[in-house]
């Protein structure tokens, strides 16, 4: 059963899933707004390099909300207390 475990999909925490989902977030907005100043200015980078850097931000992202997570919950606790 899944609901009784802190394990769930593919063997990952919640922390980690989360953070897993903050970097696709990550690099999908940042493909977004490429994609959207291609279609508005011009054409800012090729398409090789537009998914290397979305998948560097989506990294970046990932690897900051892991380990800012835990922060910005005991933060915003202490400030409802």
């Amino acid at each position: 059963m899944m609901g009784s475990s802190t394990n769930g999909f593919f063997g990952l925490s919640r922390r980690a899933k989360s953070a897993l989902l903050w970097g696709l977030v990550g690099a999908l907005s940042f493909l977004v707004l490429v994609q959207g100043y291609a279609l508005f200015v011009e054409r800012l980078v090729t398409m090789a390099q537009g998914a290397l850097v979305a998948v560097l931000v989506g990294i970046g992202a990932g690897i900051g909300s892991y380990l800012l997570e835990h922060r910005i919950v005991a933060w915003t606790t202490r400030r409802t207390e």
